[in-house]
């Protein structure tokens, strides 16, 4: 130990930490932030998380179309300890977008943003889409096919936007069609692009929090007036404030170690999202679902008329984005407190079943591909080979994400469990070759050993 103190006495001497580091960990915060205050802290332990295992994915990853989808199945079924690096990349994905909308309505819900703390709440606004962004990006880079058509959708709506639709496409995805430069395109977004736009303004908002300190907790009646606000705060500060090291931090530290154990543990648990098949370019019409984060944009999508989609595609995140930054200079004033601000209450409800119903809807309608169905081949087995290879085509060709036999399988499509009692084997080989309602055409990805095997294990469904 004591050589270790004198190690950092030397450091702390040549490079002024300590003098630099404590003024900022004990400065004086509210003696009311408490629980509610912890999930901003949160988001940066999930943030940080990320980063880690992002570096370790990105040792194995190959981001080539040639070699992503096979070094992540390595990575998934034969590194050591794969299969958990990218359960705690994805559930950290997922945690960091729920602590990052627990965060925001938190403070909203407590009016945090009004002054003198706009530019939090601006920041906030802009780290919260980088977020989803991020995880949008993820997607593509298993560079399986859910992945890779989710991409395809994103890129087809952006070019419905005018004027600047089909260059936003373009920009997205790095052409006029999918391919390999969209994959380097998405890594170099999703490895460098973002994060260092995540990391710059994290930078700049924990700047913010030292500038103008942390929201009390509001009260009734106690209203925000920018001409005495400061004055009131500091002398708040000097009479009732505590460091907030170690009187506060332990609750963000406490929080971040459990966050932290919850994504490792679901990691372990349940891993990683299974891969589908490898991208298809021959299948052009699919229905890919999203990562359930993005799920209710894609219900939101699915479920509203078609006549009005390009009208919400266009003025809708427009809409959206311009509220949010809008609010502080609109209420940047006045009551804090919840109680006398129902109305705002009320809306955060709102919201929150809206995009709840939406995520519930979309996770199980019909019209919803099961791209996590797992193949049919491992619960039932045929002695005849012939039936083998159609069950396994049955799966890998992507019928089994829309159509069910024998209980597995995607509810879309018809069930197909008897579909030999009703249909010949010509019938099924013109439906299967020239597609028919929302069922894609594959007439040109088929053999005529794989046509034939599958119309046979078709037949044999009595």
């Amino acid at each position: 130990m004591k050589i270790l103190r004198s190690i950092w006495h030397w450091i702390d001497d040549r490079t002024g930490l300590s003098e630099t580091i404590g003024p900022l960990a004990r400065h004086l915060v509210p003696p009311g932030a408490k629980w509610a205050y912890v999930f901003g802290s949160g988001t940066l332990f999930c943030f940080i998380l990320q980063v880690v295992t992002g570096v370790g994915l990105s040792l194995l990853y190959q981001p080539s179309s040639e070699g992503a989808y096979e070094s992540l199945k390595f990575i998934t079924d034969q590194a050591a300890f794969g299969r958990v690096l990218r359960g705690i990349h994805f559930f950290g994905a997922s945690g960091m977008i729920i602590l990052v909308g627990i965060h925001m309505i938190r403070v909203y819900i407590t009016a945090s943003y009004k002054y003198p703390r706009e530019m939090s709440w601006i920041s906030g606004v802009f780290l919260l889409f980088l977020t989803i962004i991020m995880g949008f990006t993820g997607q593509l880079l298993r560079w399986d096919s859910n992945g890779v058509w989710s991409s395809v959708v994103a890129a087809e709506n952006l070019g419905r936007i005018p004027l600047v639709g089909t260059t936003l496409a373009r920009l997205l995805i790095g052409g006029d069609t999918i391919g390999a430069q969209s994959l380097s395109r998405f890594f170099s977004f999703h490895v460098f692009l973002f994060p260092a736009l995540i990391f710059m303004f994290v930078g700049f908002h924990l700047y913010l929090v030292f500038r103008n300190g942390i929201s009390e907790p509001p009260k009734a009646g106690r209203p925000v007036d920018p001409k005495t606000y400061r004055k009131w705060y500091d002398d708040m500060l000097k009479r009732e404030g505590v460091p907030f090291w170690p009187d506060a931090a332990w609750r963000d530290t406490m929080f971040g170690a459990l966050v932290i154990l919850a994504i490792v543990g679901l990691a372990v648990m349940i891993g990683p999202p299974a891969l589908t098949q490898p991208p298809d370019p021959s299948i052009v019409n699919t229905s890919p679902a999203p990562d359930w984060y993005m799920l209710p944009i894609f219900a939101l999508f699915a479920l509203m008329p078609p006549q009005i989609e390009s009208f919400v595609i266009f003025v809708g995140p427009i809409v959206a984005v311009l509220s949010l930054l809008a609010l502080p200079f609109v209420s940047g004033k006045g009551e804090r407190s919840p109680i006398r601000r129902p109305w705002a209450v009320f809306g955060v409800v709102c919201v929150v079943i809206f995009v709840g119903s939406l995520l519930v809807v979309g996770e199980i309608e019909p019209w919803s591909p099961r791209f996590k169905t797992k193949p049919l081949a491992q619960f039932v087995h045929y002695a005849s080979p012939k039936l083998q290879r159609g069950t396994v085509l049955f799966y890998k060709k992507g019928c089994q994400y829309c159509h069910q036999i024998k209980g597995y399988g995607g509810l879309k499509g018809p069930n197909l469990s008897a579909i030999g009692r009703t249909w010949t084997a010509n019938q099924l080989a013109v439906r299967i070759v020239n597609g028919g309602g929302e069922m894609p055409a594959y007439g040109g990805i088929l053999t005529k050993t794989e046509l034939a095997d599958l119309v046979f294990f078709l037949q044999m469904q009595k």
